[in-house]
C-alpha cells in the first residue's frame, strides 16, 4: 500500500511532473519526489534517471527541501535487470551498444545518467530520502545522494554492483566514504551484504530509524525543523559543512570567518 504523500495537505495540487515512475509535487518550501512504480519495486531506468534530472530542474526557487520516498513496499530494487539483456531498454543503448562504443560516448553517457544522482546536495536545498524496504545498488546510491536519511525499520541497505562485475557508478561511493569511512564502505560494496535500520543509524548511513507507519511522518517532522532555520543561515551552514573535508584546518577556520561576516552583515542590513 502507498504511504500518503510526505509534502501532506494540498494532495488536490497538480504535480509539476509526472512520467517515467517519478513524481514532482510542489507545497510551498517543501517540494517531493515520489518514485512511483511498486510494481517492480521501483527499478530504476535511464527514463527513470532523466525524469528525476528533469525534476531538479523544474523545482521552483521557493522550495528550501526536498523529500525524497517511494511507493510500495521497497524504495527501490536497484537498476532495471531489462538493462542486462541484449535488447536493453526500448529506444535506449544496451549495456552491450554502451561498451562497443568510444570513451568519450561511453563517459558522456554515463555523465547523463549521474545527472539524476547530483542535484540534490545544492547548496540551496537539503534533501531528505525517507526510506523503506530495500534500497540496493542504484537505489541505494539514489538515497546516498541527499543530505540526510530517515529509514523505516525494516530498511535493507545493499550495493551490489561489484557482485555482478561493476563498479557503483552514479555518485555514491563519495558519501558512502564520508558517512561510514573506507574500511566499512569497501567492504560494504565488496561484500553486497544487506545493511539493516540499527547498522544504518550506528555508521551513520542513517540519521534516524522509525516504524515504517511513521516513515513519512518523521520525513515531514524534520523537513519542518530545517525550515525553522532561515534560509541564508542555512545555505551557509550546508556549504561549510560540505566543503569541510575537502579543506585544511586553517582553510576551514577562513571559510567559517567568511561566512560568518557574510551573515552579521546580512542581518544588519549591511551590503558588502
Amino acid at each position: 500500500m502507498a504511504s500518503p504523500d510526505a509534502s501532506s495537505g494540498k494532495r488536490d495540487r497538480a504535480p509539476l511532473l509526472d512520467q517515467n515512475g517519478v513524481r514532482l509535487a510542489v507545497d510551498d518550501a517543501i517540494a517531493t519526489v515520489t518514485l512511483t512504480n511498486p510494481a517492480k519495486r521501483n527499478a530504476q531506468s535511464p527514463a527513470l534517471w532523466r525524469a528525476l534530472a528533469e525534476a531538479g530542474r523544474l523545482l521552483p526557487g521557493s522550495v528550501r527541501v526536498v523529500v525524497l520516498r517511494a511507493e510500495g513496499k521497497s524504495f527501490s530494487a536497484g537498476l532495471d535487470r531489462q538493462a542486462f539483456t541484449p535488447e536493453g531498454f526500448d529506444g535506449e543503448p544496451s549495456f552491450l551498444d554502451l561498451a562497443r562504443g568510444s570513451d568519450a560516448e561511453l563517459d558522456a553517457t554515463i555523465a547523463e545518467y549521474q545527472e539524476a544522482f547530483t542535484w540534490w546536495r545544492r547548496n540551496d536545498l537539503v534533501s531528505i530520502a525517507a526510506v523503506q524496504g530495500h534500497a540496493i545498488g542504484a537505489g541505494f546510491q539514489l538515497a546516498l545522494a541527499c543530505d540526510l536519511r530517515v529509514v523505516a525499520d525494516d530498511v535493507q541497505f545493499a550495493m551490489r554492483e561489484t557482485s555482478l562485475g561493476l563498479v557503483p557508478d552514479l555518485t555514491g561511493t563519495h558519501p558512502l566514504v564520508g558517512l561510514v569511512g573506507y574500511a566499512r564502505a569497501l567492504e560494504i560494496c565488496l561484500t553486497g551484504r544487506f545493511v539493516g535500520a540499527e547498522e544504518a543509524v550506528a555508521t551513520g548511513l542513517a540519521n534516524i530509524a522509525v516504524p515504517l507507519d511513521q516513515l513519512d511522518a518523521a520525513a515531514r517532522d524534520l523537513a519542518s525543523a530545517v525550515l525553522a532555520a532561515p534560509r541564508d543561515a542555512v545555505v551557509e551552514t550546508k556549504a561549510l559543512l560540505r566543503g569541510a573535508q575537502q579543506r585544511s584546518y586553517e582553510e576551514q577556520r577562513a571559510a567559517e570567518r567568511q561566512a560568518q561576516a557574510r551573515r552579521l552583515r546580512d542581518l544588519a542590513g549591511i551590503g558588502e
